[in-house]
């Protein structure tokens, strides 16, 4: 009934955009994509000429952040506009990650499904008149055909076996050719193409036509991984190919293009440094992505540092399309005066996350600061340079002046105690107010002599 209501209600708001030209939304989102693993963003070693023009000549965001550490609830942020709390997607699955012998209280299973009484964008879209293509990862289980998607085409209809299809076809390609079939097919209608890659996530296949590029070319001081290099210039030749048909159809100015990844990158491939940290975690590393919009003659080009956040997109992408937004809570803030120029700045405030629920650990990590998670339960705000993390097992806090300590080094949770219980009761009745879940049992199983055993061991200590 909530989704009825709300078709009727755009129905009757959007009457009049409707008869107006509406801009097409091509959306190319990668998965486990790092803060620096395009050149533009500071890469020494893969190569990303067409994104990086794309960015050069649209506004790049160098503080866009996503709504989590991982796939699954960063998606789910990002369809329904909403974090986590709202929606309850927390991790990847729902079972608890990494031995239950090191975690000491018992976590928020959530779930894997992206509730239909949710309307997402695609269906505010569709309901516009807009034809809406997925092509990729999902990954939010109820059928995306029922969450507003028009064409469909994900992996396990095309027989691949991770990135590596029939008849030596590649998924990046594969992806890239149905988005161009959908683009071509709807020229002459409002329409949006959700590019959702599995590039860059593992496994590690690479595209053999460029492993001998790679193999023979120096490797960079941040970068030097083969295989991750081989992926990177595949989606990005594939963005190439886009723009080339856009440019053809004469749609180029009619398309505003979004480029974004769904959180980190994996750790034991890639770098973001100067930040620390990587997919998985809620340090700088692991949650700041890059991200840039490019629509010619609506864009001046320019950089801005405007710190944003996956549920921006949402109310984004309906204002661009000038319909109203649904009748639920979107926890983001269009972006679209600020891309056209409207004004200079966003007004500051407040980005959370949450996150009540374990993952563990990769095996061979350098620099860890937990040996056995990524993450432990924990909620994190940003307001303006400062940053407080809330861990639930222990009740530590952390703040750090991103500013002056972009990689989250100095904890100043004792040297700026007034800092700490400003950020710190912001966040207390955030999560009071959206009802966010609080993991408070203790798990049974927990054994600290075990945990303080394999920490021992994992950092040579033995």
């Amino acid at each position: 009934m909530v989704k009825i209501r709300y078709l009727l209600l755009i129905i009757i708001l959007s009457a009049g955009s409707l008869l107006a030209e509406q801009p097409n939304i091509l959306f190319i989102y990668l998965d486990d994509y790092g803060w620096k693993d395009a050149q533009y963003m500071g890469s020494d070693f893969y190569e990303t000429p067409h994104i990086d023009a794309l960015a050069r000549k649209g506004l790049i965001f160098t503080d866009a952040y996503s709504s989590a550490a991982n796939c699954a609830p960063a998606r789910a942020c990002l369809l329904s506009g909403q974090y986590t709390p709202r929606h309850e997607v927390f991790n990847v699955g729902t079972k608890a990650r990494g031995h239950s012998k090191h975690r000491r209280l018992l976590h928020i299973s959530g779930t894997t499904d992206l509730r239909l009484d949710i309307v997402t964008w695609a269906e505010a879209l569709q309901s516009a008149g807009y034809t809406t293509g997925l092509f990729g990862k999902w990954h939010l289980g109820t059928p995306p055909a029922e969450q507003g998607f028009d064409v469909v085409v994900e992996r396990g209809p095309l027989g691949f076996k991770g990135h590596l299809g029939p008849n030596g076809s590649y998924l990046a390609d594969v992806l890239t050719d149905r988005t161009i079939e959908f683009i071509r097919q709807n020229d002459e209608k409002p329409w949006c193409a959700y590019l959702s890659h599995h590039a860059v996530h593992t496994p590690l296949q690479p595209k053999q036509e460029l492993l001998a590029k790679y193999e023979s070319k120096p490797p960079g001081t941040l970068h030097n991984h083969v295989n991750m290099a081989t992926m990177i210039q595949n989606v990005d030749d594939g963005v190439g190919r886009l723009v080339e048909v856009l440019k053809a159809l004469k749609l180029r100015r009619k398309t505003a293009l979004v480029f974004y990844s769904d959180n980190g990158g994996y750790g034991p491939a890639t770098d973001m440094d100067p930040l620390w940290g990587y997919k998985g975690n809620y340090y700088e590393g692991g949650i700041r992505v890059p991200f840039f919009v490019n629509w010619p003659g609506t864009i001046v080009p320019g950089e801005t540092s405007e710190t944003i956040i996956t549920v921006d997109l949402y109310p984004t992408f309906v204002e661009i399309a000038g319909i109203a937004p649904p009748d639920q809570v979107l926890d983001g803030q269009s972006l679209l005066p600020l891309l056209k120029g409207e004004v200079n700045e966003l007004s500051q405030r407040p980005l959370f996350w949450h996150f009540p629920a374990y993952l563990e650990s990769y095996k061979v990590i350098d620099e860890q600061r937990d040996p056995l998670f990524r993450t432990r339960p924990c909620s994190i705000i940003r307001l303006g340079d400062y940053k407080l993390h809330e861990y639930f097992e222990d009740g530590a806090l952390e703040l750090y002046n991103l500013k002056q300590d972009i990689r989250e080094q100095h904890n100043l949770a004792e040297q700026n105690p007034e800092k700490l219980r400003e950020l710190h009761r912001i966040l207390k009745d955030w999560q009071e107010n959206i009802g966010a879940p609080i993991p408070n049992q203790a798990n049974p199983e927990f054994d600290p002599e075990a945990e303080k055993d394999a920490i021992q061991k994992a950092l040579g200590v033995r």
